[in-house]
């Protein structure tokens, strides 16, 4: 079995990978993954796959060497099934199966984005099995490439509760048990630093909470990565001139994302796109942390589903403080998150790979 994707660096599509991955090798199955590499990769490793490094995910000419890569990769190893979870690894993942002899290695594709229609996303409509991430993709893909409506499945992401057990309350005081300005308010946004994860909006809602009253800062854990830097000046420039540049941190991405919640009063998931699934919104939920989010994509669907008090019209500021300064006077915090378990996502996607190989 061979997974392909960019790279391996963190996120949602690289989180479900490894999730995969261990399914595999629990279930006996060899396990290859194939990326440019990445932070995570010693994680998978030790969980007894191999990792191939290969810079699948490059949008150059220069990457359409890897077609022959792989199809040397496919002849040598055999895999009964070759899974592409991302645009262009499976334009050269298909490229190089239909250079090989039958029988060949089936092909299942995952879709965790709601790519923009078009030729070029819909090669992740060509597996013998979709696979959609969350009801917001399996939508957009009916919508958009509704001709592969019969090989769709949907098998949602899961929350694994041993991995983001929910915190004792003793371990954190609610800001609200304290008036304003008497304790410190911590908020998170957790996401790579990209702009459109929303970070501008995260830190005017930090301005907001400070002139209402309250000891606010700010953590935008996993935006300090390499490349970002003009980016990342972007946002200080901004919060100096909102004067809470002293309330601002920019940490680089966390193997233990787990204490960071903890560690938070409210959860941002402010993404100014749409996302397909928003994995933040469970692990929060799941540690007993409210998250406040655009109800928008798979962020709204969640919220929706399992905490509608965080939901906020998209794109509202306003709506946005208000929201925020009202769990805060409540004090409430989610109750036991009751979401699908990660080993039934683990389960039904081994059940794919079984429909297709028989």
């Amino acid at each position: 079995m061979i997974q392909l994707l960019p790279a391996l660096a963190g996120g949602g599509v690289e989180r479900a990978t490894l999730e995969i991955a261990a399914a595999l090798v629990a279930a006996g199955h060899r396990s290859i993954v194939v990326s440019a590499g990445g932070r995570l990769v010693g994680e998978l490793e030790r969980g007894g796959s191999t990792h191939v490094t290969l810079d699948i995910g490059r949008k150059s000419l220069a990457t359409l060497r890897h077609v022959a890569s792989l199809r040397g990769l496919f002849a040598r190893e055999g895999p009964d099934i070759v899974h592409a979870r991302s645009r262009l690894p499976a334009w050269l993942a298909w490229a190089a199966l239909h250079t090989l002899p039958m029988p060949r290695p089936h092909f299942v594709t995952s879709v965790h984005g709601l790519n923009s229609p078009g030729g070029y996303s819909g090669v992740l409509t060509r597996g013998e099995q979709v696979i959609c991430v969350s009801a917001t993709v399996r939508d957009h893909v009916l919508a958009h490439w509704p001709r592969c409506a019969p090989r769709l499945r949907l098998v949602e992401n899961g929350i694994d509760p041993l991995r983001f057990p929910r915190a004792l309350p003793e371990t954190h005081d609610a800001a609200s048990v304290a008036p304003p300005g008497t304790r410190r308010v911590r908020l998170l946004l957790p996401g790579r630093g990209t702009r459109l994860k929303g970070h501008a909006a995260a830190i005017d809602l930090l301005a907001a909470l400070v002139r209402a009253g309250f000891d606010a800062e700010l953590r935008l854990l996993g935006a300090r990565e390499p490349g970002r830097e003009r980016y990342l000046d972007e946002l200080a420039q901004q919060a100096l001139a909102l004067g809470v540049a002293d309330r601002l941190r920019i940490d680089a991405p966390l193997d233990d994302i787990v204490a960071a919640y903890r560690d938070s009063d409210i959860v941002l998931q402010l993404s100014r796109k749409p996302e397909s699934f928003g994995r933040t919104v469970l692990e929060a939920l799941s540690v007993g942390r409210p998250v406040v989010g655009w109800d928008l994509g798979g962020v709204g669907e969640l919220l929706g589903r399992y905490f509608p008090e965080g939901r906020v019209a998209p794109f509202d500021a306003d709506a946005l403080r208000d929201t925020t300064l009202r769990l805060l006077a409540d004090g409430r915090r989610p109750g036991p998150l009751q979401a699908r378990p990660l080993a039934a996502m683990q389960h039904e996607t081994l059940e794919v790979y079984e429909s297709v190989a028989g």
